[in-house]
């Protein structure tokens, strides 16, 4: 189906007044893209990142509008008359766009990544050509981050595929990228969680693709860090391995808890680290009783693997 995107610049004042117009008006599906919001939702989640693309930003500098979206025919340009007329005043942006620009247009930068000397990441829908014994893991990573491109996730699958384990805990697993990764470099069962609510459907969803389903994959939905019943649930084993591929905050943190819950054997990988902050990850995971195995950067990004001192 084709659709009119409907654009109204506006104020970020007047942002609640004119949703509450547009509703009145029959409008439903409303974004609201305003810079204001943006700056503190960033702000007030800073422990779940220390660092947000410029090109982010970019994207929403300045911006202070509303868009809705209506059916690209006579009916829609009609309805469209309509709210233009009870509105008054108010230029309306509009634009023609498909169902497929929303749904198909980010796949074009999303193709197979070799990673390592072991795995290759292929999203779901490429065709998947001979990659020699390479281990092939497909992805569709939906709308949550983990496609093995950004430089921490590369560094957690590089390391990753250096260590045998049988039990996994990803901590902030996302897509399931680096859990599905260690089963099928030969973990048996993997546990994961996410603050995402949609992180267990994408990677149970994941997971199938793969041909792992739920007696070797479990995920949870939830904070690590303030819910009580799945650190319960997560400490109920020990682990081979243990992954955060998360933010330097979050990893000081966790690292007494990863500690807790490694194996005798088992190693720990943390990433997600950004330039500036890796001393203050060495020294929580020293103090969590942890010796460095290995350190690693790659474009201003940081990942230490560890293992309980002897």
């Amino acid at each position: 189906m084709d659709w009119l995107e409907i654009t109204l610049n506006t104020r970020h004042d007047e942002i609640d007044p004119l949703c509450e117009r547009l509703e009145s008006l029959g409008v439903s599906g409303i974004v609201i893209n305003d810079e204001a919001a943006v700056t503190d939702f960033l702000e007030k989640g800073r422990k779940y990142w220390d660092y947000v693309d410029e090109e982010v930003m970019d994207r929403v500098r300045g911006v202070c509008s509303l868009q809705f979206y209506l059916e690209d025919s006579e009916s829609g340009l009609a309805e469209l008359e309509r709210i233009r007329s009870a509105l008054g005043g108010p230029e309306l942006g509009v634009r023609h766009v498909r169902d497929e620009d929303w749904e198909n247009n980010w796949r074009e930068y999303y193709k197979p990544i070799e990673t390592g000397e072991k795995l290759v990441i292929i999203p779901e829908w490429e065709k998947a050509p001979e990659y020699g014994t390479r281990v092939s893991l497909r992805l569709d990573p939906g709308l949550i981050f983990g496609t093995g491109s950004h430089a921490t996730t590369r560094m957690c699958l590089e390391e990753l595929e250096k260590y045998r384990a049988h039990t996994v805990l990803d901590l902030g697993c996302g897509s399931g990228i680096l859990a599905i990764a260690s089963l099928l470099l030969g973990a048996e069962k993997a546990y994961g969680c996410d603050i995402d609510e949609k992180a267990p459907d994408v990677v149970r969803a994941n997971g199938e693709l793969n041909s792992l389903y739920q007696d070797r994959l479990a995920v949870y939905a939830g904070d690590i860090l303030s819910d009580e019943r799945l650190r319960t649930e997560l400490s109920k084993r020990s682990y081979d391995l243990i992954l955060a591929n998360i933010v330097a905050d979050v990893i000081i943190q966790l690292a007494a808890f990863a500690a807790d819950r490694l194996a005798p054997d088992g190693v720990f990988i943390c990433s997600g680290i950004i330039e500036g902050r890796q001393t203050e990850v060495l020294s929580a995971l020293r103090k969590s009783g942890l010796d460095i195995l290995s350190s690693r950067s790659l474009s201003d990004w940081y990942c230490y693997t560890a293992r309980l001192k002897r």
